[in-house]
């Protein structure tokens, strides 16, 4: 009788991971690890000691029956400053860079013990790339380098990204080394792997993967139904807005004019930010075109709580600016997946508006204009309060899921690997 083949594994180097609290980089790996096995991939995690995080889930360790190695990690803006001040070194390519001293000796000892067939790395923090850099070439295993979103943005020579000359060096270097020894690029969005594709022109186009960022179905199995109509109109964004990337004073003159017009009251809407990360801003915003009475800033919640609070919204507001058209938010996914109406603030020439309309939504508008965002918002309003604004079919939805992308990336294992699945 044969004997069965060993399993196939994968050492997953991802800074993003529970215990940290909030971020679509947790949601991504931590899915990845959650839904590989069933395509026949065992994942191994190293990640960062919970030390390193300033906002941590206690009751979500992230290990379940995982093999995960937590290797000690220093954030350079807490841990090695001085009256908020720190050496500019401490932070290359990231202010976790000390992370690599200790997850590479770690990262070696996982493999000796477990031999795994592939290493896989996950941007933003960039010293996760260096450390599956610098685990492919003492071992030889085959590399990913799950890129997200580039490293780099040289499209407006006014403001390139980063803006730091020092960083944008070190970023472009790694970008090079990702370039000369990854079996493959993955990239969560076309724009991204265009993007990369002008930049690296060395690189052969089937080395570019394309997987998406997703929604966890298991994440809504406890989520509240719709609360159905109400006389006040909640909108909601949830997550981050980014000052240059989600900017949005041309939405918040919109509501200014509207609310000056009789349109919009305290009594008939309300637009609820959750966890946008720059509350102190926002609030002198909202003072300067007169709007606190519309807008409610509100603080982080679990993610549970966050997607039951989705569900039960009137309308979803996503924003994204024209300097963003490569990217997409993750948010978008579990917009979809909440099957709320979504109202898409952004830039209909980039990869958020495109996705939408893929998934059969037009309810758009342009970000950069105060004019469109305002005839955009009325007509989602119209149509929401009408319950004629267009959602996107259960099938477009299945389509957006992390399991489905979680087999993606196993059928990129197996092919880097040149092992066919048992």
């Amino acid at each position: 009788m044969n004997a069965m083949p060993p399993p196939r594994r994968v050492l997953m180097v991802a800074y993003h991971f529970p215990p940290l609290q909030g971020g679509s980089g947790v949601l991504r790996t931590q899915s990845f690890a959650r839904y590989l096995p069933e395509a026949g991939w065992q994942p191994l995690v190293l990640t960062a000691s919970a030390r390193a995080h300033v906002h941590i889930n206690q009751q979500d360790p992230g290990d379940g029956a995982l093999t995960v190695r937590r290797s000690a990690a220093l954030d350079a803006a807490r841990h090695l400053s001085l009256r908020g001040r720190y050496p500019a070194c401490l932070a290359l390519p990231d202010r976790w860079s000390s992370w690599w001293l200790s997850a590479v000796p770690a990262g070696l000892a996982m493999i000796r013990r477990y031999r795994p067939d592939a290493i896989w790395s996950t941007y933003p923090i960039a010293t996760a790339h260096l450390i599956g850099l610098t685990l492919h070439k003492l071992t030889g295993l085959p590399w990913i380098a799950d890129q997200r979103d580039p490293m780099l943005d040289d499209s407006d020579p006014q403001a390139p990204y980063p803006a730091n000359v020092r960083l944008h060096r070190l970023h472009g270097w790694i970008e090079q080394r990702i370039a000369a020894r990854s079996a493959a690029i993955v990239c969560t969005t076309p724009g991204a792997i265009a993007a990369h594709r002008r930049r690296l022109a060395q690189v052969e186009a089937g080395r570019f993967c394309l997987i998406e960022n997703g929604y966890d179905d298991a994440g809504f199995g406890h989520a509240a139904a719709p609360q159905g109509h109400r006389s006040r109109f909640l909108l909601l964004h949830s997550g981050v807005i980014y000052p240059s990337e989600r900017d949005p004073q041309a939405l918040f003159a919109a509501l200014g004019r509207l609310r000056q017009g009789g349109v919009l009251a305290a009594h008939n809407f309300q637009l609820l930010l959750r966890a946008t990360g720059h509350d102190d801003w926002l609030s002198g915003l909202l003072a300067k075109y007169g709007i606190a009475d519309l807008v409610t800033l509100a603080p982080l919640l679990p993610h549970q709580q966050a997607l039951r609070e989705m569900q039960s919204a009137d309308g979803l507001l996503l924003l994204q600016a024209a300097n963003c058209n490569d990217q997409i938010p993750a948010k978008l996914y579990e917009y979809l997946r909440c099957r709320r109406p979504v109202l898409a603030l952004t830039d209909l020439a980039g990869d958020s508006a495109a996705k939408l309309r893929l998934c059969g939504i037009d309810t758009i508008g342009q970000l950069a204009s105060t004019s469109d965002c305002a005839r955009a918002l009325l007509r989602f309003l119209e149509l929401a309060r009408q319950g004629r604004a267009p959602l996107a079919s259960q099938g477009a939805i299945a389509l957006q899921s992390r399991q489905a992308r979680s087999h993606a990336l196993a059928e990129l294992l197996d092919q880097v690997t040149y092992r066919s699945p048992s």
